[in-house]
């Protein structure tokens, strides 16, 4: 299988202040990332970005996640498949910033979605192309040593709950969901991501 994932690809991904500054000079002009623009999409991406702003003020990382992130001894890069329209994204992408600024073994990349079709569709889930996606490599050979995303489990069941029987407008899901995740301060994030590095460090 040839390898999707290349130096060139981790390369042109932007750190997380070039991906921040990105939204914003494109919400100036009024637009977004991807090649679907409208006013709708506009009007999210601001909100996105408050949400954003409120995360990278209000995180506070676990003490189980930074013990794992503290037992990381071979360096990793974390490439982030994303977008600023994306909703799931504006409540995760800065918690993994937060742990990168943490660990000094973790890189952060962002790339967009529909700048890097190969990529997106190594990193399917259930076939469809949900975002963000994190992908951890091995930083000296970019071996893959597992994903994780879209969304923490809960909020995943949540959505789809809603796709397999839809009870109310989508608009209420996305409330509802968005709803969860203030409440939830990115803790269940937390919890999984921690359990999911452990394997990522016996695989490595």
């Amino acid at each position: 299988m040839t390898k999707v994932i290349t130096q060139p690809v981790i390369d042109k991904g932007m750190t997380y202040r070039q991906y921040r500054a990105l939204i914003a000079d494109l919400l100036a002009e009024g637009k977004v990332t991807g090649p679907n623009q409208g006013e709708f999409l506009t009007d999210y991406t601001r909100l996105n970005e408050k949400r954003m702003n409120r995360l990278d003020k209000t995180i506070v990382l676990s003490d189980e996640l930074k013990a794992v992130a503290d037992r990381i001894t071979q360096p990793w890069v974390w490439l982030v498949i994303t977008e600023g329209w994306c909703g799931d994204a504006a409540q995760i992408v800065p918690l993994f910033n937060k742990i990168a600024e943490y660990s000094d073994m973790i890189s952060l990349r962002l790339i967009l979605r529909d700048e890097n079709p190969e990529v997106m569709d190594a990193f399917l889930t259930n076939g469809g192309k949900s975002i963000p996606i994190l992908v951890c490599l091995e930083q000296n050979m970019l071996e893959v040593l597992g994903k994780w995303g879209p969304r923490p489990s809960t909020a995943q069941q949540m959505v789809l709950d809603f796709k397999e029987n839809p009870s109310g407008s989508r608009e209420e899901m996305v409330e509802k969901l968005h709803g969860w995740y203030a409440k939830d301060k990115t803790l269940t994030s937390q919890a999984e991501l921690a359990e999911t590095m452990e394997q990522w460090l016996r695989r490595g």
